[in-house]
């Protein structure tokens, strides 16, 4: 395996070139999208089932581990704009042209998995209204994401972000009813016993699946206007924004429906949202399908950005480094990924797909990290820079996850 060591598009005649159209607002909502998307709709059951009521705390410490590195990852999109983010951090700090192309493919792996997964989430909320079984509806629902894809970032995104508006709304729906609705049992019974934590670490990891978004976002960084300003911004707000959310919900569906019911339902949040009132319950089943597909629409457009990039450096990739004349994407990348993902999601249970995905984005996020402390000792800061002890915090705690990960599995 060989890296090309091109210069990023527009500084080199002849490069495939990307179009800087994305502003704070599309982006921040691009990266709620991916977050809310790919967690609390489709694995607040999961995570019940194996936390119960400590399910808020699982979530909170999701948070904590993800938090640092997404700081790192702000700084090093303001060093290192490119798509690809990940291999040119790894290929910068330390010249390793093996390790920088294993990195990105990892990134672009866990987009598939994690796209794949959270295509089976959405596909179990529309069988909910369409009378048809979940392998009759996800192909022609793919075909249609990677179309979308295809057409256009900026009508990719505003799509999206016009999803992520409907989807944060149902959250506050579910947060609502939550309140309003009598204590469960396991609620007003409170926590009792040994902490289960084999159950703990299983839970943590799949809470964790759900705070995956900000490294997507740097993935745009080519089609970001001011990416210097604008990335480490929408990064920031996209994580607090979607941590409050995910706190309050969790706390919402825990208190509202016991935890069995939670664990063993595919629309876990339609149980909170119907202790209100069946219409709500119905109108929320419909969100969930357009939060969960607006999830998949977003992994599908950052894992084809990142193969755009990696062929820049990969030779073997190199035939998909390519952007569309007439629609100013990187068709072939979109539609391997589409492929990709489709396939997996026929192929693989929704619970394993979480856990492989946050396997592979811990490496990443641990890689990550000691690539930032390499490249500071390297190179002066200059634009955002995180503080000095970030991204050893986040090395340490994406590397204590991993083990806790790997000894629970």
């Amino acid at each position: 395996m060989t890296l090309q060591h091109g210069a990023p598009p527009g500084t080199s005649p002849g490069s495939p070139m990307l179009e800087r159209q994305i502003g704070p607002v599309l982006l921040t909502l691009y990266g709620i999208g991916v977050m809310v998307g790919a967690g609390i709709y489709v694995l607040i059951g999961e995570v019940a089932g194996g936390a119960g009521l400590l399910s808020p705390v699982v979530f909170a410490v999701a948070g904590i581990i993800a938090a640092p590195t997404a700081l790192t990852y702000a700084e090093l999109v303001v060093r290192i704009p490119v798509s690809a983010g990940e291999a040119a951090y790894v290929e910068r700090a330390t010249g390793s042209t093996v390790a920088a192309g294993a990195v990105g493919l990892a990134i672009v792996g866990v987009g598939i998995t994690s796209a794949a997964a959270v295509l089976q989430g959405g596909i179990g909320y529309l069988t909910g209204f369409i009378a048809l079984s979940p392998s009759a509806l996800l192909w022609p629902v793919a075909i249609l994401l990677v179309a979308l894809a295809i057409f256009g970032v900026i009508e990719s995104l505003t799509v999206a972000g016009t999803l992520t508006l409907v989807e944060v709304a149902g959250l506050i729906l579910v947060i609502v009813a939550g309140i309003r609705a009598e204590p469960s049992a396991d609620w007003s019974a409170g926590y009792s016993g040994s902490v289960p934590w084999s159950g703990l670490a299983l839970a943590t990891m799949l809470a964790f699946f759900a705070f995956i978004g900000f490294e997507d976002m740097v993935n745009l960084a080519e089609e970001v206007r001011r990416p210097s300003h604008t990335l480490p911004l929408a990064i920031i707000s996209a994580l607090v924004i979607t941590t409050l959310l995910y706190g309050a919900v969790s706390v919402a569906a825990i208190r509202s429906v016991g935890v069995a019911e939670l664990s063993a339902s595919d629309e876990p949040l339609v149980l909170v949202v119907e202790t209100l009132t069946t219409r709500a319950g119905w109108m929320l089943g419909l969100i969930a399908v357009f939060a969960t597909l607006n999830g998949v629409l977003a992994q599908i457009v950052m894992a084809s950005r990142v193969l755009f990039g990696l062929g820049r450096r990969l030779s073997f990739v190199s035939a998909l480094h390519h952007v569309h004349p007439r629609f100013g994407t990187p068709v072939r990348a979109t539609l391997l990924v589409g492929a990709l993902v489709a396939v997996t999601a026929s192929t693989v249970d929704l619970e394993r797909l979480a856990r492989l995905t946050s396997l592979t984005l811990l490496v990443v996020f641990l890689t990550v990290n000691v690539a930032l402390i390499r490249i500071r000792r390297q190179e002066s800061t200059s634009g955002f820079a995180a503080p000095w002890w970030v991204a050893w915090f986040g090395a340490i705690t994406s590397a204590a996850a991993l083990g806790v990960a790997l000894l629970s599995s």
